[in-house]
Order: C-alpha cells, then sequence, then structure tokens
C-alpha cells in the first residue's frame, strides 16, 4: 500500500543522522497532477533509478535514506498460490534498507513535506529472494545496507559510489519462515 508514513534515516546539513517522518511513494498521490495515470513509486529499480525521470534528480542529488523495519514481506507461490512470507535478519532484531527521498514545499514554501522510496535489484540468482513473486516475474529483492555501512551510505553525493551497495544481502543472515 502506497501513501502512508513511515519513518526514514538521512543526515541533516551537519552530517548527522535524523529520523523523520515520510510518504511512502516517492510520489505521494495528493501531488499526483490531476488526470495523470496513476502508477506506483514504492520501488525504485536499481537500473534505471538514475535515468527515470521521477527517481533522477533525488538520485543524482544524493538525496539518500534509510527505510528502517524489522522485517519486510514477498509473496511465494511454491504452493500454488501467493503466500506471504516475511523476511527478517538472523542476528539482528531490527535493520534498514536503501532508500532514496524527495522534499515537497508545502504551504507557499513555509512548510516541507517528504516522500521516499526503497531501492530494488535483480535476484534472479539470489537462494532466498529467487523464491518469491509470481512465477515467471523477474525477483527482486529490496537493498539491505549493513549496519556499519549506514553512514557511508547516507552520506554518498556520488552516485557511482552509491551504486556500490547494491548487491543482495546473504541468504544465510537472513531469517525467513
Amino acid at each position: 500500500m502506497q501513501a502512508y508514513a513511515a519513518p526514514i534515516i538521512r543526515h541533516s546539513h551537519h552530517g548527522e543522522r535524523e529520523v523523520m517522518l515520510a510518504s511512502y511513494g516517492m510520489i505521494p498521490k495528493e501531488k499526483m497532477s490531476t488526470g495523470a495515470k496513476r502508477y506506483s513509486t514504492m520501488n525504485a529499480r536499481a537500473e534505471t533509478i538514475g535515468q527515470l525521470r521521477t527517481y533522477a534528480k533525488p538520485w543524482r542529488e544524493g538525496m539518500l535514506c534509510l527505510v528502517p523495519m524489522q522485517h519486510f514481506f514477498e509473496p511465494c507461490y511454491e504452493s500454488g498460490k501467493a503466500e506471504r512470507w516475511k523476511i527478517g535478519l538472523r542476528n539482528e532484531a531490527d535493520f534498514a534498507v536503501a532508500g532514496i527521498y524527495k522534499e515537497w514545499d508545502e504551504i507557499e514554501g513555509a512548510q516541507k513535506s517528504y516522500s521516499f522510496t526503497q531501492i530494488t535489484i535483480n535476484a534472479n540468482d539470489h537462494p532466498l529472494m529467487k523464491r518469491f513473486h509470481k512465477p515467471g516475474d523477474e525477483k527482486r529483492s529490496l537493498v539491505i545496507v549493513h549496519r556499519h555501512h549506514y553512514d557511508d551510505w547516507l552520506s554518498s553525493k556520488n552516485p557511482e559510489f552509491a551504486r556500490s551497495f547494491f548487491h543482495c544481502y546473504p541468504a544465510s543472515e537472513m531469517d525467513f519462515p
């Protein structure tokens, strides 16, 4: 579901981590033009993040964030029907995934609001993540950032360096049913 408020972590102007609420989905529904085609902006594909108009500017400007969570859900179709699997990390109660965020001017620029999207990568060869999504569909995974790399991710202003974080988390360190 898109457009609910969720916490994100970003670096402040002083380079310190700060937590804020942002709308889940890069373009909140209330910001879409009247009559515009509705589409999901909940996830940004790593392969096209710097090319698509929805994500390119925040990506180039290094508006990187972390999306904290304790687990996420993916649909598994191995039984023949979609079953939601809860996925977390084996030795971490909480973790964060890579994202980008956008600032929006509100009330004639007197206030700002924020929105975000999570970044996904191809997971066709990942031992765990390849088990999810509809048969025949490309397999995708969120980019889980190792805890000791949080500040490296948040402070990256070089898109090519930021791409070095785009890899699947080791399946042996993930927890699932």
